[in-house]
């Protein structure tokens, strides 16, 4: 099968992507939703030549989905059609439980003629955050939720000490719930690491965000 990767640059769809791989199939492109407005990934919160060096270590070509939100499906929905041209049949999504993203998912790919695969679906939150650590990837804590971690949890790197610290709080261990976002970049599928570093901190309401840049930015 030949896929398009529907990529935030986080575990979850790192590891659905390293799942698709180990299985033999075929990547057709990384799919990126693009704030307009901001600059950088939805979501995530990741800038241009950023995607760019993750495309590259990947070596899977990257397709943004520009949009500014109201035309968010209809972005992702383009960028699926160029999917098609590049021979995707299936889109992927690294979401776990979320019954209305499913659906979303599946409304997405119908319109633009593409199977739906999701290779975490329904399996323990937790037990995917420790098969992320577990086989290599090194990820980032990019964002948190402030009403539910603190700051201090801003980047460090994921490993067992800090997936209990997590749990330790009460909040999801996977962040499935938006309490956390990582920006994975080393592992398995990288054929390099992507060097990376913080231009600081941002504070919107409830969120902190590590402003993260690829370390080859002038």
């Amino acid at each position: 099968m030949k896929f398009a990767m529907s990529y935030s640059c986080g575990k979850d769809s790192a590891l659905a992507l390293w799942r698709m791989l180990n299985a033999g199939h075929e990547p057709a492109c990384l799919l990126v939703t693009f704030n307009t407005e901001l600059g950088r990934s939805w979501f995530h919160g990741v800038d241009p030549r950023l995607l760019e060096d993750i495309s590259q270590s990947l070596k899977i070509p990257l397709v943004a989905c520009p949009c500014a939100g109201g035309d968010y499906h209809a972005a992702l929905e383009a960028g699926m059609a160029k999917a098609r041209e590049m021979g995707a049949t299936a889109c992927v999504f690294g979401d776990i439980d979320i019954e209305g993203h499913l659906e979303w998912n599946r409304a997405r790919c119908e319109n633009a003629g593409l199977e739906c695969v999701l290779p975490l679906w329904r399996e323990d939150r937790a037990n995917l955050a420790r098969e992320v650590v577990d086989n290599g990837f090194r990820a980032i804590i990019k964002c948190v939720r402030t009403d539910v971690l603190g700051r201090e949890f801003l980047g460090q790197e994921l490993s067992r000490e800090v997936l209990e610290k997590i749990a330790a709080t009460g909040a999801d261990v996977c962040g499935e719930n938006g309490e956390y976002h990582t920006l994975v970049f080393d592992g398995p599928i990288f054929s390099r690491p992507v060097e990376v570093r913080c231009r600081g901190i941002l504070d919107f309401p409830k969120v902190s965000v590590m402003d993260i840049v690829s370390a080859l930015e002038i």
